[in-house]
């Protein structure tokens, strides 16, 4: 088991130096004391911290086996797919309008035409739909590939490839993309990768900012991004199991927050709430105090 572990540090170490976001190597290291977060929600899941500020090149992580384990990204892949939305000419910019089919659906939010900023926002599954059918499968490979995307397969699945498909990602890959994005060292387009990260944007203070995003696929819950800091930022990725489902959503930025607020990368957030307590509606939307997250970027589309 000890051996499995130094194996894969190394290699979520070579993914972070493949990016370019590394001077050095790392090795993560371990905090089961983190386990009390994920304990104090009655949750089980992964967290994975790579913290930059001050130039530094700390890697930590709670539960190895799992921050390694690949999942389905559900809508934490918004953010890989706007992304090549735009670099395929499939979206033109953050203003163009698209339609709404006028399917009603459950979230009231996504009854509407929305933009790319509304899109990730409320999460909607169909404009990403949309984006897909129009990419393609072989485009989308490429781009996945090119991205150094998980397994890089976007094939299978009735509501789409990231939803209950054959694409899958761990928390150790979506920090090593996220760096690379927040540098902008992927293999795109300069305006297209800062276009994305201004529309990731959850919530910010007088010397911070959060950009980032939830998934769900009615199983596991995702929360990933990174704060900025004037000192540096700080990457994230979460994911849990969600046996509650819709009430056990708020456990993902509830125990996230916390573990961010512990390392001081984010203000102290509200207490997470246990299984039953106030959380999620029917429409996914949050109704008791977790975070202080805006209107919307709670919906957990899937």
């Amino acid at each position: 088991m000890m051996k499995f572990h130094v194996v894969r540090s190394l290699v979520f170490c070579l993914l972070l130096l493949g990016g370019g976001v590394a001077a050095r190597a790392e090795t993560a290291d371990e905090r089961p004391e983190w386990g009390a977060f994920f304990a104090a929600a009655e949750a089980r899941g992964t967290m994975v911290v790579a913290d930059r500020r001050g130039g530094g090149h700390r890697l930590w992580r709670y539960d190895a086996e799992r921050a390694a384990r690949r999942y389905v990204p559900a809508s934490t892949f918004k953010i890989a797919h706007a992304l090549m939305a735009l670099e395929s000419g499939v979206l033109r910019d953050e203003f163009q309008v698209l339609p709404w089919d006028g399917v009603q659906r459950s979230i009231p939010a996504w009854n509407r035409d929305q933009d790319l900023r509304s899109s990730m926002r409320a999460s909607v599954v169909w404009v990403y739909q949309g984006f897909a059918r129009q990419i393609g499968e072989a485009r989308a490979r490429r781009l996945l590939q090119a991205m150094d995307y998980g397994n890089a397969e976007p094939s299978g699945g009735e509501d789409g490839y990231w939803l209950d498909g054959k694409l899958r990602i761990s928390a150790e890959e979506q920090v090593a993309f996220l760096e690379r994005l927040y540098r902008n060292q992927l293999p795109l387009a300069l305006a297209h990768q800062r276009l994305v990260k201004d529309v990731m944007i959850v919530e910010a203070g007088r010397d911070w900012i959060l950009r980032a995003k939830t998934g769900w696929d009615g199983r596991i819950g995702w929360w990933v991004g990174w704060v900025e800091w004037p000192q540096g930022p700080v990457f994230f990725a979460l994911n849990l199991d969600t046996p509650g489902r819709m009430a056990d959503l708020p456990k993902r930025e509830g125990v996230a927050r916390a573990i961010l607020a512990a390392i001081g990368a984010l203000p102290a957030a509200a207490p997470v709430l246990p299984s039953g307590a106030s959380g999620a509606n029917a429409s996914g939307a949050m109704t008791g105090a977790v975070s202080p997250t805006p209107p919307g970027t709670a919906l957990p589309g899937k």
